[in-house]
């Protein structure tokens, strides 16, 4: 088995090598729009690295609670103001959208990112009141997986949150031992267990797992995984690739955003 081509996602969507330049043109221009309303927040230190912000959007009426986003590109690559435009659906719903950037590999870790999420979650909680989402596409779905591990979130940050929707989730580490890849990651079986959310208990949290229709395998394999895992909802959105799936979060009455932001039963 090719296990690079496996994880390969731009080669195998139509025009997929255009999709980071087109995320980064939307976002600068929602980026602009915020700012002139006084709407934006852009980075906000939540630690001492360069990297170690997070951009902030505000709604336009008293903040029904918080929404956090996390980016994904393998650990490797983006910034969270590439995003901000996938702001625009949960902020028009009267959330405070916050997305954090992080440092890559292989200047650190996966869990040392890991690490800085959960510090970056910590502070924005702190910051502002309400019952918290939790949302990340791709290696962001991994990190906002592996926040609901014990121990990881200050109790009283984890209470608040109510929901956790990760996108494409890279649940499973172990199989990234075989790519390429793992020159910059640096894992070994014991780390890559080790930051893998299908070997972590089941979150008392609700979860679904989303995963467009169009996938690569692998991808559809990871969604499974941690879906069986944790025993929670999965949803297969048909017609969807890895690039296109999260564009439901553009628009606040997409199922995508129904599901993270509508309530959540006791």
């Amino acid at each position: 088995m090719d296990w690079d081509d496996a994880y390969a996602n731009a080669t195998h969507i139509p025009g997929g090598a255009d999709f980071p330049a087109q995320w980064r043109r939307d976002s600068d221009a929602f980026r602009k729009t915020m700012s002139v309303l006084g709407r934006a927040r852009l980075g906000v230190m939540y630690g001492h690295g360069p990297r170690e912000v997070v951009d902030i959007f505000l709604p336009d009426r008293t903040p029904k609670g918080v929404l956090i986003f996390v980016h994904g590109g393998f650990w490797r690559m983006f910034d969270g103001a590439s995003w901000s435009h996938f702001a625009k659906g949960a902020q028009s719903a009267g959330w405070v959208v916050a997305m954090p950037t992080y440092d890559l590999c292989p200047r650190v870790r996966i869990a040392d990112i890991t690490r800085q999420i959960a510090q970056a979650i910590s502070v924005v909680a702190h910051e502002f009141a309400g019952p918290i989402r939790l949302c990340g596409h791709s290696a962001g779905g991994h990190l906002v997986s592996r926040m609901l591990a014990p121990g990881l979130l200050p109790k009283d940050v984890l209470s608040r949150i109510q929901k956790s929707v990760p996108i494409s989730p890279v649940a499973d580490l172990r199989p990234l031992l075989n790519t390429r890849m793992n020159d910059d990651f640096q894992l070994d079986a014991a780390s890559a267990a080790a930051e893998s959310p299908v070997l972590m208990p089941a979150p008392s949290v609700a979860v679904t797992v989303w995963v467009g229709g169009d996938e690569r395998p692998a991808f559809l394999d990871q969604a499974r995984w941690l879906a069986e895992a944790w025993n929670c909802e999965h949803i297969i959105e048909p017609g969807k690739h890895h690039f296109d799936v999260i564009n439901g979060l553009l628009d606040a009455n997409s199922p995508l955003m129904r599901s993270l932001l509508e309530p959540v039963d006791a």
